[in-house]
């Protein structure tokens, strides 16, 4: 198993930050969000990055600043220096090689949200030495094969989409759950439903087929309480929630407890 994935029990995954926590609302993927978050014991966070025009990785999950800052600029578009100029609640985009720092005993879900995010992903990761640490997903096969392809074995990467809709096929077919390269099933919680409703794709049981082959599962984006502990008793490895508080809730019902 991959460091990444070598976890007593379940783990519950922030993502971006927690933005949508009821008692604090944060802007998402902001250092005022992760260190919140750190702050409650929570110890593996999910974040995107987008590259700049001059190779500089941000963590940021929209193309533009146009949601987070009001801002039409296109990350690709600019240089870092002149991105750093544009506050995000106060505060410029934190950067990937700072967040690995400041936080050197978290593990990140990563996500490059563009083609021209990977090459400086790879470098950043070569550079820091923290593939332990890092799972590496994406929404476009192609990216992760280019991951794949520079990193290999050494850090962790969750199926594609075409990958997962290939073991959607493999479960719906009674056969079993074979995903070469792939080290965990990131999926969403419609996919862990008997009929997923906005999946194109067979019924299945995913997460029970996971099970019986060892290939962990984590799901995204389950912000209701009640859900997560239906998860959770299933047997699912980890939950990505915007929601500190109920993911502090349902995972201590769990057996987990925050980190000091």
């Amino acid at each position: 198993m991959h460091a990444f994935l070598d976890h007593s029990g379940p783990f519950p995954i922030v993502h971006r930050g927690a933005p949508s926590d009821i008692d604090d609302p944060l802007v998402e993927n902001t250092l005022a969000a992760f260190e919140r978050a750190y702050a409650r014991g929570f110890r593996y966070f999910e974040t995107d990055v987008h590259a700049t025009r001059d190779g500089v990785l941000v963590a940021c999950h929209d193309r533009t600043l146009r949601r987070v800052a009001g801002e039409r600029a296109r990350i690709q578009a600019l240089d870092w220096s002149e991105i750093s100029r544009i506050p995000v609640a106060d505060e410029p985009l934190p950067l990937l090689r700072d967040l690995l720092a400041t936080f050197p005993d978290v593990r990140f879900n990563i996500d490059p949200k563009s083609d021209a995010a990977v090459r400086p992903l790879v470098e950043a990761l070569e550079a820091a030495g923290t593939f332990e640490r890092v799972c590496i997903a994406s929404f476009s096969d192609r990216r992760l094969r280019w991951v794949r392809a520079a990193l290999g074995a050494r850090v962790c990467t969750a199926a594609g989409p075409r990958e997962l809709r290939t073991a959607t096929y493999q479960v719906a077919g009674s056969k079993p759950l074979v995903l070469p390269g792939v080290d965990v099933l990131q999926i969403p919680r419609l996919l862990t439903r008997s009929r997923p409703t906005a999946w194109r794709g067979p019924r299945t049981g995913l997460v029970e087929a996971a099970q019986r082959v060892g290939i962990p599962v984590h799901v995204w984006t389950v912000n209701d309480e009640r859900e997560m502990d239906d998860l959770l008793t299933r047997g699912v490895d980890g939950v990505m929630s915007d929601d500190l508080a109920a993911l502090a809730r349902a995972f201590s019902r769990h057996g987990w407890t925050p980190a000091a």
